[in-house]
């Protein structure tokens, strides 16, 4: 009689210890891919402070050929600065923050296409050695936010199928940890830009 409590007991002991463990480790993956998602992040923001570094020598630049273009260089230095108010806690990537970090990066691509437009006036400036190079240089940093922001995305799902499944929702419920938002593509991507010559 005795050693069937004491066995029912180490049977109970046993069960709440596996449990436990098992509720570690799932807390302890939701926090691996939750750092995982951060850390992604911060290679975003880096390729788009890249971007940010090269717009003042690419305004000076286009200045030094462009006098009569002070509206649209103007507007590359305020795009450049509102993108720079801009910041996002890693930890509360919501949807929200998110659509309003992509919204200020879209206003500064914006004006960068208008200021590629206006170099097209100057065949001297796009003979310039020196822009030649800042514009290579542009190209290749829209290309690494563009795979950045892919690697974000695939993080950001891996996390979320993770906490989603049952029972790790439960989990993920009570500890706190929220969905993350993924970047979305600008309004009217999906259509081909129209081009007339």
């Amino acid at each position: 009689m005795k050693n069937k409590k004491m066995i029912t007991w180490g049977i109970v002991v046993l069960f709440f210890i596996i449990i436990f463990w098992s509720g570690c480790g799932t807390y302890n993956g939701m926090v691996t891919r939750e750092e995982g998602v951060v850390s992604q992040w911060s290679n975003v923001e880096n390729v788009y402070q890249r971007r940010l570094d090269l717009i003042p020598n690419l305004v000076s630049t286009v200045k030094g050929y462009a006098t009569h273009e002070n509206k649209t260089l103007t507007e590359v230095v305020e795009a450049r600065a509102k993108a720079t108010s801009v910041t996002i806690d890693p930890n509360k990537l919501d949807a929200t923050s998110i659509q309003k970090f992509q919204q200020a990066q879209d206003g500064l691509s914006s004006a960068l296409s208008k200021l590629m437009v206006v170099v097209e006036r100057y065949p001297d400036l796009k003979a310039n050695q020196n822009f030649l190079e800042l514009q290579s240089q542009l190209e290749g940093t829209e290309n690494r936010i563009a795979v950045e922001r892919r690697k974000f995305n695939e993080m950001a799902q891996a996390y979320n199928i993770y906490i989603r499944k049952f029972p790790k929702n439960i989990i993920a419920s009570i500890c706190g940890f929220d969905k993350k938002s993924y970047f979305q593509s600008q309004a009217g991507a999906e259509k081909a830009p129209k081009v007339e010559f």
